[in-house]
């Protein structure tokens, strides 16, 4: 399974490559850039994605020392990999000392060297310490039956990023009827959420495989006290967040040098969206749990639900009333009901596969 993993891998690989050289600049085009942000748009993108081989090998060796519970070492591998990208974004983008001056491709260059050497060390750090997987290409046998297996709970979280993409797409066209401003909010938003998230998203990747070696090992009670223990530590988390975006979003924003526009209309567009965060810890660690008892289809259906039939239509309704303080209440109202598709699924899951497992 591990192969196949590698295999399809550089699969992806080999699709993005051919999209950053063929759609990277329409990619710009089709959402109203101007001549200067597609050309700096397409000398980035096409970069990014020509050479994201680095990404792929980095994040499919990482996940292979997680299966195995080592996940210190994928701190060890993203670390590595940021503080190269911080340290050559400014030499490549402004060219110091040899190296030349390249502009927005220097920071393109600066981001795929650090993912390159993740991605060397990743490897390394799996042949070294990930002794539970013995990966030897001359044994690897292409199967039909493996690919369909990672596939299965693999396309839904495939779908649920590219939904994510889908929605940031359309809320950036529905703010844009307001001003540039407002477009600009929501990035500066998508950014500072990122850093609520990211310890979440972290107790995520120690969460799922305790779920899956118990559920192969058949233990139900562990199983969902790890369940209900996620969901405590996420919720304190995303409180400590709230309590934050709710005191100080003006000093937030000023971290971005926010303008008196940006200011009018970020403070109450923080404030409102980060009323979501109290239950949105929650919804990420049961969609996590979901993917782990192998239902990603239900991770699938929440996503599509909060973003796709609710988010984006009210947003839209919000937007036709003239006001943009208005169109934030989307996000507090579709995790409300992100959050009740969770708990109905859990329910489910808890009455097809957690009962069973008892009663045996």
């Amino acid at each position: 399974m591990a192969m196949h993993g590698v295999f399809l891998a550089i699969c992806s690989y080999i699709l993005f490559l051919i999209l950053g050289l063929t759609i990277s600049r329409v990619f710009f085009v089709i959402q109203g850039a101007s001549e200067e942000i597609t050309q700096y748009g397409h000398d980035y993108l096409s970069i990014i994605m020509c050479l994201s081989f680095g990404v792929y090998i980095e994040v499919i060796f990482e996940r292979l020392l997680q299966s195995t519970g080592k996940t210190i070492y994928t701190m060890f591998t993203q670390g590595l990999g940021a503080i190269i990208n911080i340290i050559m974004d400014p030499v490549l983008i402004f060219g110091i000392g040899i190296f030349p001056k390249m502009g927005i491709r220097g920071a393109a260059a600066a981001t795929v060297l650090g993912q390159i050497v993740a991605a060397v060390l990743a490897v390394i750090l799996n042949t070294k310490v990930n002794k539970e997987l013995h990966l030897d290409i001359r044994k690897f046998k292409l199967q039909f039956k493996a690919i369909s297996s990672i596939l299965y709970i693999g396309i839904p979280s495939v779908i649920m990023v590219a939904i994510g993409s889908v929605m940031t797409f359309c809320v950036n066209k529905i703010l844009v009827a307001f001003s540039s401003t407002a477009v600009a909010v929501f990035g500066v938003y998508y950014k500072l959420q990122s850093f609520a998230f990211m310890p979440v998203f972290g107790m995520n990747n120690g969460m799922v495989p305790i779920i899956a070696y118990n559920y192969g090992a058949r233990k139900p009670d562990r199983i969902m006290k790890t369940v209900k223990l996620a969901i405590v530590y996420a919720t304190c988390i995303m409180l400590i967040a709230f309590t934050i975006m709710q005191t100080i979003p003006g000093t937030l924003l000023s971290l971005f040098s926010a303008s008196e526009d940006m200011l009018a209309i970020g403070i109450p567009a923080l404030r409102t969206i980060s009323f979501s965060f109290l239950i949105a810890g929650a919804s990420v660690i049961l969609s996590s749990f979901f993917q782990a008892m192998g239902n990603g289809i239900y991770s699938m259906l929440i996503s599509i639900m909060r973003q796709l039939v609710c988010l984006i239509p009210l947003a839209f309704l919000f937007s036709r009333t003239g006001d943009v303080s208005k169109v934030w209440l989307a996000w507090p109202i579709a995790e409300i009901v992100s959050i009740a598709c969770g708990l109905f699924f859990l329910n489910r899951v808890n009455k097809q596969l957690i009962r069973p497992m008892r009663e045996a």
